[in-house]
C-alpha cells in the first residue's frame, strides 16, 4: 500500500493499491484534539474540526496545511464575532425585566430584520432574505430570537453570553461551502420547527422542555454536514462510518457533535447532571429521527397511530414521538413552501448531490443513482423525493394536524410538483423538437453531396 504522505497537520490522505492503479481508495482521518470531554453515558461527544472538510478535489483537500499558530483562524473568528457579546455582559443584570435583551440585539438587527422576525411564524417567510439582512447570521438571530420570544431563557434560567457563545459555535460549524447542507438551512428547518410547535395540538400540550429540545434539535440537526451522504461515508472507508458502524452515520455524528458544543459552552452546566445527560440523550433521540434511511419506519408507527387513533400528548412518549415526525417534516418541508422558495432549495440541494456524483465520477468509484448528472435532472430528482418521501409523511401530517398550515403546505406541494412536471415536460419536448431538425438537418446536407454524384452516374 502506498500513501500519500503530508505534513503532521493534515486533516487526512488519500492511499492506492499499487496494485491495481484504477481501484482508488479514499480514505479520510480524521484529527483529534488533545482533550476530549468524556461522557457519563457512554459515548465521546465529537471535537469541533474532527470532520475532514470535503472539496471536489481529494489531493487539494489533504494537502492543504493548516496554520500552525497557537490560535486558529476559526478562533480568531469567533472571539472578534463574539467580544462585543462578553464586552455587554457586564451591563446585562442592569437591563430592564420588560426588555433583557434589548441592549444585545440593538447592535445586530438592522429594523428589516426585526421586521422579519415579528412575522417569523409566516410559512412563506424568507430565510434567504433574512439571512442576507443578518448578514449570514439568520441561525444565530433566528434562535435565540425563539428562545427569547418562547421565555426559555428565564425558564432554564440560560445565562445569555453563553447562549449567543453557543449559537456562534453552531453556525460556524456548519459548512458555509455546502450548496444545501449549511446553516441558513438549519436556520430554515429551525423556523419550520417553530411553524410547528405553534399548532393547537402541539401549542396546547408541549413542555418547556419539549420546546427548548424541539428547536435545539431543529438548529442542529446537520451540524457539520459534510455534503456527502451515508454511502458515500461507508464506501470510501470514511473514519465515521467506522465509528458509528454504518448506522446512522451522518445523524450521529450530528448528535454527537451538537453535545460537544453544548458541554464546551457549558450552556446547561447548571442544571442537575441527571437531566443534563437526559436532555441530551433526548436530543439524540430527536436527531436520529432525521435519518432518512428508516423515513418508512416512523411513518408507519406514525399512520398506525393515526389508525388507532391512541395518540395522547399528555403522555411524554406521544409527545417526544410527535416531535420525532415535526422535525421530520420541517427537514424536507422545502417542497411545501412557496413555488419560488421551494425552487430555490431544489436546485442548491441538486447541486449538492451532483458535486458528491463529481467526486465518485473523478475517483472512478461507483456513482450514485441520484448524484449523477449525466443520467438525471432537478425535476426528476424533486418528483421523485416529493412523490415517494415528501407526500406520504405530509398527508399523515395533515390526518394528524388538519388546520389551515397543512392544507397550505399541501397546496404549494401539489402545485410543486405540477410545475417541476410541466418544466420536464416542456424540456423534454425541446430537446425532442432540437433532436429531430439536427436529424433533418443531417439528411438533407446527406443529400446534397450525394446528388452531384448520381449526376456523374447518369
Amino acid at each position: 500500500m502506498k500513501e500519500l504522505h503530508y505534513a503532521d497537520t493534515r486533516r487526512g490522505a488519500i492511499s492506492y493499491d499499487s496494485e491495481n492503479q484504477t481501484a482508488l481508495y479514499i480514505r479520510m482521518l480524521g484529527t483529534y484534539g488533545d482533550v476530549r470531554v468524556r461522557s457519563q453515558v457512554g459515548f465521546e461527544p465529537e471535537p469541533r474540526g474532527s470532520h475532514p472538510y470535503l472539496y471536489v478535489d481529494f489531493r487539494t483537500l489533504h494537502s492543504r496545511p493548516q496554520s500552525a499558530g497557537p490560535v486558529s483562524a476559526r478562533n480568531v473568528r469567533r472571539l472578534l464575532s463574539f467580544q462585543r457579546y462578553l464586552h455587554s455582559s457586564r451591563f446585562i443584570r442592569g437591563i430592564p425585566a420588560s426588555n433583557p435583551l434589548g441592549y444585545i440585539l440593538d447592535d445586530d438587527y438592522t429594523g428589516q430584520a426585526k421586521l422579519m422576525l415579528e412575522k417569523v411564524g409566516n410559512w412563506n417567510f424568507d430565510m434567504f432574505l433574512f439571512d442576507r439582512l443578518t448578514n449570514g447570521n439568520s441561525l444565530v438571530n433566528l434562535t435565540f430570537h425563539l428562545f427569547n420570544s418562547y421565555g426559555l431563557i428565564e425558564l432554564f434560567q440560560l445565562d445569555m453570553v453563553k447562549l449567543r457563545r453557543f449559537l456562534v459555535m453552531i453556525q460556524e460549524d456548519y459548512r458555509s461551502l455546502n450548496p444545501y447542507h449549511n446553516a441558513v438551512h438549519a436556520a430554515d428547518v429551525t423556523q419550520a420547527m417553530y411553524c410547528y410547535l405553534q399548532e393547537p395540538k402541539l401549542a396546547e400540550t408541549m413542555t418547556s422542555c419539549d420546546l427548548l429540545l424541539g428547536l435545539l434539535a431543529a438548529a442542529t440537526h446537520d451540524l457539520d454536514h459534510p455534503g456527502v451522504n451515508q454511502p458515500f461515508l461507508i464506501k470510501t472507508n470514511h473514519y465515521l462510518a467506522a465509528l458509528y458502524k454504518n448506522s446512522s452515520v451522518l445523524e450521529n455524528h450530528h448528535w454527537k457533535s451538537a453535545v460537544g458544543l453544548l458541554r464546551e459552552s457549558a450552556l446547561l452546566s447548571h442544571l442537575p447532571t441527571e437531566d443534563r445527560l437526559n436532555m441530551e440523550e433526548r436530543l439524540g433521540s430527536l436527531i436520529l429521527a432525521t435519518d432518512i434511511s428508516r423515513q418508512n419506519n416512523y411513518l408507519s408507527e406514525f399512520r398506525t397511530h393515526l389508525d388507532k387513533r391512541d395518540l395522547c400528548l399528555t403522555n411524554g412518549r406521544h409527545r417526544h414521538f410527535i416531535l420525532q415526525i415535526a422535525l421530520k417534516c420541517a427537514d424536507i418541508c422545502n417542497p411545501c413552501r412557496p413555488w419560488k422558495l421551494s425552487k430555490l432549495w431544489s436546485e442548491k440541494v441538486t447541486e449538492e448531490f451532483f458535486h458528491q456524483g463529481d467526486i465518485e465520477r473523478k475517483h472512478h468509484l461507483e456513482v450514485t443513482p441520484l448524484c449523477d448528472r449525466q443520467s438525471n435532472s432537478v425535476a426528476n430528482i424533486q418528483i421523485g423525493f416529493m412523490t415517494y418521501v415528501v407526500e406520504p409523511l405530509f398527508v399523515e401530517w395533515s390526518r394528524f394536524s388538519d388546520t389551515r398550515l397543512s392544507q397550505t403546505m399541501m397546496g404549494h406541494l401539489s402545485l410543486n410538483k405540477q410545475g417541476w412536471k410541466e418544466g420536464r415536460d416542456k424540456q423534454e419536448a425541446n430537446t425532442s423538437r432540437a433532436s429531430e431538425e439536427q436529424r433533418t438537418s443531417a439528411a438533407k446536407d446527406s443529400n446534397s453531396k450525394e446528388l452531384p454524384q448520381g449526376s456523374k452516374r447518369s
